[in-house]
């Protein structure tokens, strides 16, 4: 037997795991992703495919006005192969665009709508793009970096198009209360009308190719290196992934499923397991323009969600709002947990709360993204990423070499093997061959498997924390501090220390009404876990800063205790309306 628990040809140990209704293997037909889509139309053609604060879109509108969008990619000289880029926050203009690229055979280029300046002009410049779409809103932020990269065409809505009508003009209020921009940019002769082009009557011809070879997303990542790169997702990719998730959910019932779609497409968690997951299963999607926790469970109490992906911060955030047991929160059944690590106590009270399960899974944005995932029924085990889904492998490697394949329980870097790990980096050789070695994608996760095939996820290989020769994990720490009754956020990190080289430095965020002190803490943790493991200092903080999909950068934690100045995030230009 090798180390992740199986030998050539045979059973891998975590199947026994498995659900009993969930395959060990999923077939992955050859079809486009926009060919699954279709299917679903062709199923559920008058079923609501999206729901935008009370506007909605049925799979057959969905389908027709996707269609007229690709037309006039193709009258504006986008071509197979071109790169159109999605510069949106959620809204129903992202699926529609999205499908659209996709049916003409271009390639969806996802960017962040938090994105500025110079973040901006690097995916430009990388990517090429033949085309943007964005909103009105966003459109300034475009046009700053034209001298850098000038985008040859930009498809403009105003956000205020995309609501009911009784409430666009309530829409412009909002925005130009915040100061930001409504009118439509007409002086610019790129621009193209978002409502006009939904509206195009022309077609678009009928687009076929490999899925396993032709690329449907290019995602952008820091990955292992934290340079900006692009992960090259191909159709079959995603379609696997949808798949794998699909078969998983084992409370799912096709043409009956509302997700609630409040994390951020331009994440590829998102783009898989709310959006593509959710369409190709005949599913409604409730979109929200931003995870807003008051607006959500107002969502949440007019649609009644069944499925709720999202991430960490916003599980934290939910379960702490005063009066959450008095909304209709028992309507939902099944939620995964992405992007970060799920604290354990935050599972168990959304759980007690929900009645649903909320299960922590696993993955990145070069495998499409989800690798790993806890058992929907049966044993789910504390602090565990879970074990694989269908159709994947894993191991643990040596992190120093990378060759040495580690035994059951030995700590080293995680690599994965699947139909959802990505062709390549895109124009990226000599980081493709760096990542990808035999089909295997080495994580950059320091990870453990126990002899039952679980993996534990210990922490990035940059975020190691070095006491005085003995090596630590931010998440040890992270995990403690949140049993504590009075600890609402918490992040951990490495500083200088004379003595020891580093020590641990805590960041916390306290419940309303909680007063634990300083020394309180350290003591609580040292109770717990080995001394060196304990915060030397805590920082109480009100709020932590958040990337853009709601992760906790510890580099810019790192860069504040060193006295350096972090650039500023960027913040969204979008309403959460």
């Amino acid at each position: 037997m090798d180390a992740s628990g199986s030998t050539a040809g045979s059973a891998k140990v975590w199947w026994k795991w498995y659900p009993p209704s969930v395959p060990h293997e999923v077939e992955v037909p050859s079809q486009l992703l926009h060919e699954v889509i279709h299917s679903a139309v062709e199923r559920w053609g008058d079923r609501t495919a999206l729901i935008y604060y009370g506007a909605r879109w049925s799979y057959r509108r969905l389908w027709e006005e996707s269609g007229r969008f690709a037309a006039a990619l193709a009258r504006d000289g986008v071509q197979v192969g071109d790169r159109v880029a999605l510069y949106l926050p959620n809204c129903p203009a992202y699926p529609i665009a999205l499908l659209g690229i996709l049916r003409l055979g271009a390639v969806v280029v996802q960017v962040s709508p938090l994105y500025l300046g110079q973040d901006l002009t690097r995916i430009l410049k990388d990517a090429t793009p033949k085309a943007l779409v964005t909103l009105e809103i966003l459109y300034p932020n475009v046009a700053n970096v034209r001298t850098e990269y000038a985008v040859p065409v930009l498809y403009v809505a105003r956000l205020r198009e995309l609501y009911p009508f009784l409430k666009r003009p309530l829409v412009n209020l909002v925005l130009k209360r915040r100061g930001l921009p409504t009118a439509f940019p007409r002086d610019d002769p790129t621009v193209r009308p978002w409502t006009w082009t939904v509206h195009y009557r022309g077609t678009a011809p009928e687009f076929h190719a490999d899925p396993a070879t032709t690329v449907a997303v290019l995602q952008y990542t820091g990955g292992t290196t934290g340079v900006p790169k692009a992960a090259m997702l191909t159709h079959r990719n995603l379609h696997a992934n949808l798949l794998q998730m699909n078969a998983w959910n084992t409370r799912r019932e096709p043409g009956h499923e509302v997700v609630m779609a409040a994390i951020p497409f331009f994440h590829i968690y998102a783009l898989t397991v709310a959006l593509f997951a959710g369409l190709a299963d005949g599913s409604t999607i409730v979109i929200q323009t931003r995870p807003d926790v008051p607006e959500l469970l107002q969502l949440i109490d007019k649609y009644a969600p069944t499925q709720f992906p999202g991430v960490p911060a916003l599980y934290t955030a939910f379960i702490n709002t005063e009066g959450i047991e008095r909304h209709k929160i028992r309507s939902i059944k099944f939620c995964v947990s992405g992007s970060a690590p799920l604290p354990v106590e935050v599972a168990k009270r959304f759980e007690a709360l929900t009645g649903g399960n909320l299960i922590e899974g696993y993955g990145l944005s070069e495998t499409s993204p989800v690798t790993h995932v806890n058992p929907t029924e049966g044993e789910r085990r504390a602090g565990s990423i879970g074990i694989p889904v269908p159709n994947t492998d894993q191991r643990i490697v040596d992190p120093e070499t990378g060759t040495r394949v580690l035994g059951p329980g030995e700590v080293g870097e995680l690599e994965i093997r699947g139909p959802q790990v990505m062709l390549g980096y895109y124009r990226n050789p000599t980081e493709t061959a760096m990542f990808l070695r035999d089909g295997w994608f080495r994580t950059g996760d320091i990870a453990r498997i126990d002899a039952d095939g679980f993996a534990y996820i210990v922490d990035r290989k940059k975020d190691t924390i070095n006491v005085g020769g003995m090596k630590l994990y931010p998440r040890e720490v992270e995990e403690v501090l949140f049993q504590h009754p009075g600890v609402a956020e918490a992040a951990v990190i490495g500083v200088p220390d004379p003595e020891r080289g580093e020590a641990v430095k805590a960041y916390v965020v306290l419940k309303p009404g909680a007063h634990p002190t300083e020394a309180q803490l350290i003591a609580f943790v040292r109770e717990r876990i080995a001394h060196y493991k304990a915060p030397r200092s805590v920082e109480f903080r009100t709020s932590l800063p958040r990337s853009g999909v709601q992760k906790v950068p510890r580099r810019v934690l790192r860069e504040e205790a060193a006295g350096a100045t972090p650039a500023p995030p960027a913040t969204p230009t979008s309403p959460s309306s």
